[in-house]
């Protein structure tokens, strides 16, 4: 390999990266003035799954005002006031307004655990009461309107990404919520948008922003089929987010300033080399 080789394949991935960076963004003007939360199981979730997305979102030129959610303070090692205050931190580094973004929950229904079982119904519950499940009725109308104090909820897909069942739980907890809100309400819009985190195979999980590209093609042939089905309602858009080199060092130093207990051997190689550190597609799901 000459010395024009050498130096031309760090130019070009360098190029290539910021050029889907770019791409990305204008490609979302959707979120735009929103009332966002971000629903997780763990303090971390959200630098080392969602670092790319809460970075887009709380842009201050965007208008969102972002929320966390977290069901629990990950005290599996008994670190859980640890881990809370590093969640903030986090939350900080990754562009929430304040700390008061942020809530945590410490319950015994939501113990962190490989191998715990949350309660759909609760979480479902949890929502309800943080974000309303209640109707509205309209003066001009005879039928009652579902409301709710926020726009999108973003969260895992059903298969948690790493298959952790705290994740998966929580896909079916925000499905449940929002199934029930529009329980009744035919010919009413949801009030809330669900987007959910797509798992992708373990060998697309290590290839960091090289996975763009093949996100974004995927994401045209799904728009294609969305919009082929958008009378029947079976189709699910996409929204794609990626972080360019500054947001990538960005989304690293949430894991590694903030959160420092949690930095053992394993996570360095995926700070540096997963995708999810750099690229989010999320999948607007379909509410009953």
């Amino acid at each position: 390999m000459d010395i024009y080789t050498t130096l031309a394949v760090p130019i070009l991935i360098s190029t290539l990266w910021l050029l889907t960076a770019n791409l990305s963004r204008s490609s979302n003007p959707h979120f735009t003035n929103k009332r966002i939360c971000l629903l997780i199981a763990h303090p971390d979730d959200e630098a080392m799954f969602f670092s790319p997305t809460l970075l887009a979102l709380t842009d201050p030129n965007s208008g969102n005002h972002v929320k966390i959610l977290c069901l629990s303070n990950g005290n599996a090692d008994g670190l859980g006031q640890v881990r809370e205050k590093e969640l903030m931190a986090s939350a900080e580094t990754l562009g929430l307004r304040s700390h008061e973004d942020v809530l945590v929950l410490d319950t015994q229904d939501f113990v962190d655990g490989m191998h715990t079982r949350w309660d759909v119904e609760k979480i479902a519950e949890v929502l309800r009461q943080a974000f309303g499940g209640r109707t509205e009725r309209k003066r001009d109308t005879d039928v009652d309107a579902p409301t709710a104090t926020i726009d999108v909820l973003v969260t895992f897909d059903r298969y948690g990404v790493s298959s952790h069942p705290n994740h998966s739980a929580l896909y079916y907890g925000a499905k449940a919520w929002l199934n029930g809100l529009m329980k009744g309400k035919d010919g009413w819009r949801c009030p809330v948008e669900l987007h959910t985190l797509t798992s992708v195979s373990i060998m697309r999980k290590y290839v960091s922003f090289l996975d763009a590209p093949m996100t974004m093609l995927l994401g045209f042939l799904n728009g294609i089929k969305a919009s082929r089905s958008q009378d029947t309602g079976e189709g699910r858009r996409q929204a794609l987010f990626v972080s360019d080199m500054g947001q990538w060092r960005q989304g690293q130093k949430a894991m590694t300033r903030a959160h420092r207990s949690q930095m053992r051997w394993f996570r360095w190689g995926w700070i540096t080399f997963g995708r999810y550190m750099v690229v989010n597609d999320l999948m607007r799901e379909n509410i009953a």
